[in-house]
């Protein structure tokens, strides 16, 4: 039987984009800077972004930080719709609200989404082969954390919406052998000044 360890995965949401969303603002350069500081301490193997270029930076900016760790693109880190619920899967007090916030979405994006989706959790989650723990860094975007934030705790497919996260707030989810997922911490800013806090979401979502 093959050995297994425990994995660490941490998630980010990338910086603060400029408005037309060609790279990062000033904001969002100095929140990937402190993240990375933050994360000095931790003995990441690497570091995964999705194509973007505002995840790049960010990831980019992180790495700089941390001196020799690896970063990588890879599509499956990157901005999609991991799953398009049908409204029968919908709580019916909420499914009018959540189709009209997903829109129309068309059918070769959809099930794009959920292929890079599938393709996430066999990458990303789950203990690792061998005995060493693994500690790795995941740049991204708000839909795909709440899509792991939904598969670590077995919730519904629907479930990843009504998740929502900071730019550069950090989640950690613990996958141990023999264990369900556990969720360390989610969206925490800590690492951030607070007038750099809560940058992507709208002022009433502030807490």
């Amino acid at each position: 039987m093959t050995a297994h360890a425990t994995r660490y995965l941490y998630l980010a949401r990338h910086g603060e984009a400029l408005p037309d969303g060609s790279g990062l603002s000033e904001t969002g350069r100095r929140q990937a800077t402190l993240l990375g500081r933050r994360l000095r301490e931790v003995p990441l193997a690497a570091v995964h972004h999705g194509p973007l270029r505002r995840a790049a930076q960010t990831a980019r900016l992180i790495g700089e930080q941390l001196g020799s760790v690896p970063v990588d693109e890879e599509a499956a880190a990157g901005d999609y719709l991991p799953h398009l619920p049908d409204r029968e899967e919908l709580p019916a007090a909420c499914a009018d609200g959540l189709l009209d916030f997903l829109g129309e979405v068309p059918p070769a994006e959809a099930a794009a989404g959920a292929a890079l989706a599938r393709e996430a959790i066999l990458r990303f989650t789950g203990p690792v082969p061998g005995s060493v723990d693994r500690h790795e860094l995941v740049v991204t975007h708000a839909f795909l954390i709440s899509w792991l934030l939904r598969d670590a705790m077995a919730a519904p497919d629907w479930r990843w919406l009504g998740i929502n996260h900071a730019n550069t707030g950090l989640t950690v989810i613990r996958y141990a052998p023999g264990r369900p997922p556990a969720v360390l911490v989610q969206n925490d800013q800590r690492h951030l000044p607070t007038e750099l806090c809560w940058t992507g979401f709208p002022p009433e979502w502030q807490v």
